[in-house]
């Protein structure tokens, strides 16, 4: 089972923790990406990145200096965001990371895939930003069919809980055979499941845990996730889309 989450635009450097095991799968893709970037004006990148003025200026100074090959974090404990705080691998054992360096593809639009313990260094490229490289039109034509290759290769089945401005980028590619499911996190709400991007954020993070802890292996385990007050529900659920619901507390 191969389990996809997205990337955090939040990123830190850390040199003090786990070291990385070894650089991307795309490394040269990524490299490619980055020439690409640092051929723009800084107008242009934070048109392309949608950002403030501060940001803007931190990614671009990240730019100047960027080395995708030394002083490099595992993608794992590089992201900041809510998803990642309630993943919590920092207090992670030792083989539940075991179980994530095997079983945990991050997507990424600047990386493509990442296993956690490979080493990367902070950037800004969302999978969906409308950068055009190679004749290709977005990032999205630029990945192509390579993260899916990737993602099959190892796969008897892939547990969707990424975004799907990523999701998009390996799903529609999947070989049609190939068991798959997305995971929803939401509250009923006049019979009609609403998810809320907060809490999907929370759960999808605890959900990793949640099968890293236990090893997880296949669509039972998925689905005995019970955490953060969201439960299965099989009567909202089909083969291909798991529902989890929370109480509504109003």
């Amino acid at each position: 089972m191969q389990l996809l989450i997205a990337p955090a635009k939040k990123m830190k450097r850390d040199l003090d923790g786990f070291a990385p095991q070894g650089l991307p799968r795309f490394w040269k893709e990524a490299e490619r990406l980055k020439a690409e970037l640092t051929r723009m004006t800084p107008e242009q990148l934070q048109t392309l990145w949608k950002c403030s003025d501060a940001i803007a200026r931190e990614n671009v100074e990240r730019l100047k200096t960027m080395d995708l090959s030394r002083n490099l974090t595992p993608a794992l404990f590089a992201y900041e965001g809510i998803q990642y705080q309630y993943l919590a691998p920092n207090v992670l054992e030792r083989e539940a990371l075991d179980y994530l360096q095997g079983h945990l593809y991050i997507l990424s639009g600047f990386y493509g895939l990442l296993r956690p313990m490979d080493g990367v260094t902070p950037y800004r490229l969302e999978m969906g930003a409308k950068l055009a490289v190679d004749g290709c039109q977005d990032l999205y034509a630029f990945w192509g069919r390579k993260l899916a290759d990737e993602v099959a290769r190892e796969s008897t089945f892939v547990l969707d809980l990424a975004s799907k401005e990523y999701s998009r980028s390996v799903l529609p590619h999947l070989p049609p055979e190939l068991p798959r499911a997305t995971c929803v996190f939401g509250e009923e709400q006049d019979g009609v499941v609403r998810e809320k991007g907060t809490l999907c954020k929370m759960a999808r993070g605890r959900m990793v845990r949640w099968l890293a802890q236990r090893q997880g292996s296949g669509p039972e385990d998925i689905q005995s996730f019970a955490e953060l007050g969201f439960r299965f529900s099989p009567q909202h659920s089909t083969s291909e889309t798991f529902v989890f619901l929370r109480e509504n507390e109003h």
